[in-house]
């Protein structure tokens, strides 16, 4: 008997063809929900889980004795009780690599509009208020030769710092990272401690995942420690930043302006103010949303849930004590 998959979103024809193949799938494209009736029916067969987005909570699992792995579509994983997955030996597998540069590029367009104002001016001529040469209340700010300090030295963060050092010659500084010595050396990058970092930069970029430790990481010390120029720039998740603490220091000028692609609940609510300040970018979370780079996200997720259900190592795989625990192995200390 076929292995039974249940699928709840961002596969496309081809890649459920390829699943179906080895397994038994059915498709719930469009779940918005884990109280769907259908779904919950068929979770108590399921062997593999596979899409993004909706958070499963530990109860869930009850319902899922026959679980093995759970391919989610994304890189980050702060909706997935790790802990629990671990506990009960099933693998949980995310999707890093293939998002890596086209988030950078989202980041580093967001340094872009709000430096020079990209978005405001452009509603300022889309209004026919350009009537005459602007004066010095809408000039911008230059980037290339600014300080670039990024909040995490991941992938992400390292791709974005190549794009201000290499591409607008740009002093990187990193925080909340080890020590980076091979970036440092290619990218003359200098390591921070994170209020050395924020009173420093003229671009603060987060790119940290989200975590009890970094769960309003940024919040009113630490924005009172950027300079007034200073823009700060989210593209980690939404939490990571104390959203009331940003809105009034963008309201009393603490800080210029804010490049946010992440908020702390999505999608963004209409009584916030965020998206209505001259100040502000607000983008619907559209870090990875390019054509190639979701397919790319997807078939990850399929190759490693395969891997995952034929018994083999997953490419990219979150929790190793569960690997060891299927393997019949103590995870390591």
């Amino acid at each position: 008997m076929k292995k039974r998959i249940l699928a709840y979103g961002r596969l496309n024809e081809a890649q459920l063809a390829q699943l179906s193949r080895d397994f038994e799938v059915q498709d719930f494209h469009g779940l918005d929900s884990f109280d769907d009736s259908t779904f919950r029916a068929a979770l108590p067969e399921a062997h593999g889980l596979i899409g993004s987005n909706l958070k499963i909570l530990p109860e869930l699992l009850e319902e899922a004795p026959s679980l093995e792995a759970i391919a989610s579509v994304s890189v980050g994983y702060d909706n997935y009780p790790v802990e629990t997955l671990t506990e009960r030996g099933i693998l949980l597998c995310n999707t890093p690599d293939v998002l890596t540069e086209t988030t950078a590029d989202t980041g580093f367009a967001l340094i872009m509009a709000t430096a020079r104002r990209v978005v405001e001016l452009a509603d300022f001529v889309r209004r026919g208020d350009w009537q005459a040469s602007i004066d010095r209340d809408h000039f911008g700010s230059d980037v290339h030769g600014k300080t670039l300090g990024l909040v995490g030295f991941g992938r992400i963060g390292a791709a974005v710092a190549r794009r201000g050092a290499l591409g607008f010659g740009m002093q990187v500084r990193y925080s909340n990272a080890s020590p980076k010595p091979a970036l440092e050396a290619e990218l003359g990058a200098e390591r921070r401690e994170l209020d050395e970092l924020l009173a420093e930069a003229d671009f603060v970029c987060v790119t940290v995942p989200l975590s009890e430790a970094t769960r309003h990481l940024i919040g009113p010390r630490q924005l009172a420690l950027m300079k007034p120029s200073g823009i700060l720039i989210n593209i980690a998740r939404g939490p990571v930043v104390d959203e009331a603490a940003l809105i009034e220091a963008l309201e009393m000028g603490r800080i210029r302006a804010a490049g946010l692609d992440v908020f702390e609940r999505e999608p963004l609510s209409p009584e916030s103010p965020l998206p209505h300040m001259a100040n502000v970018v607000a983008l619907p979370h559209i870090g990875s949303a390019t054509h190639e780079t979701r397919t790319a996200m997807a078939q990850r997720a399929v190759d490693n849930l395969t891997l995952a259900l034929h018994g083999e190592r997953p490419i990219s795989l979150v929790n190793e004590g569960a690997w060891e625990k299927r393997r019949g192995r103590q995870p390591r200390p």
